[in-house]
């Protein structure tokens, strides 16, 4: 038996690069797919279903089962229509893999609204959308007595972990995904979802410029690379994991740590409140740039 046979799965932006690497991925395992692709072009203009029915032809080709869906994640009755598309054909979902995006980068002071809209519309607008649907379809399941194993992938970037130069509303966006996930997996977990997220390196047209000549044509860079990751959390293997996120560069898987606490703090000297006067102390000290002989009792550590 292969790993996935009986998943049913969805991916949007499968049509091409790293989301087309999914769905072949997930097909060769056994899952049947729901390929949703617009076919927009890398800054969201455009559109048609030709990348979505090619890897539909791919995977029937190989022996896979799928089907095409060209709706857009930005709007709600598409979102919707993708899982009820997915039930309809097959009987069940179990599982989505949130991986549409476009870019249009801009720096702050060159920036504009409807540039920043359609960012964050596909990426986390549309990553609510489908997640929203999704979830409201596995609660119905489980609110009648039914089994629920079912698994999201969202999809994350290191310029939504730790900024990029030009890339507010993607960065803005990726962060925001980030949370929704811990947010989904914390709802969801009562039902038998768990939510995680990939942070994945890879060329494609999405990312072309960001790599150097050196690294354009390196192997690991290839978004195949990325697609075992995303079968293994769609398996019943990952049914423990929940609101995480790995970031995978080449042969290297990462667990990110998210935002954590330091180990020290500093305690107001009052006992009661920070004051203002002593808080150039206080920061310094937390950045471990204090100056020996500043005023004032010595910080607290945890």
């Amino acid at each position: 038996m292969s790993t996935l046979d009986g998943h049913v799965v969805l991916v949007t932006g499968g049509g091409r690069g790293i989301g087309r690497a999914h769905c072949l991925e997930l097909a060769a395992r056994g899952a049947a797919v729901v390929v949703n692709d617009p076919g927009v072009d890398r800054d969201g203009s455009g559109g048609g279903g030709g990348p979505a029915e090619s890897v539909v032809a791919e995977i029937t080709s190989a022996g896979g089962t799928a089907i095409a869906h060209t709706g857009s994640v930005t709007v709600w009755d598409d979102a919707r229509d993708m899982v009820a598309r997915a039930v309809s054909v097959f009987g069940t979902l179990t599982g989505v893999v949130n991986n549409a995006g476009i870019l249009r980068d801009e720096l702050i002071t060159s920036a504009t609204e409807q540039a920043w809209d359609s960012v964050v519309d596909v990426h986390l607008k549309g990553t609510f959308s489908v997640t929203k649907h999704a979830c409201d379809y596995w609660r119905s399941m489980a609110k009648s007595g039914r089994a629920v194993d079912a698994h999201i992938v969202n999809t994350v970037s290191g310029a939504g972990l730790w900024g990029n130069v030009g890339q507010a509303a993607y960065s803005a966006a990726k962060a925001g995904i980030a949370a929704l996930t811990s947010v989904t997996a914390l709802e969801m977990q009562r039902y038998g979802v768990t939510v995680n997220a990939i942070s994945p390196l890879a060329v494609t047209r999405m990312s072309a410029g960001f790599f150097g000549e050196d690294r354009a044509s390196d192997p690991e860079l290839d978004p195949a690379c990325i697609s075992a990751v995303v079968a293994w959390l769609q398996s019943p293997q990952a049914s423990w994991l929940t609101g995480q996120i790995l970031r995978i560069d080449g042969r290297r898987l990462i667990r990110i740590a998210g935002y954590a606490e330091a180990p020290q703090h500093y305690v107001a000297r009052n006992g009661e409140r920070l004051e203002f006067d002593e808080l150039q102390q206080a920061v310094r000290w937390l950045w471990g740039t204090a100056p020996r002989g500043l005023a004032g009792p010595l910080p607290v550590r945890a």
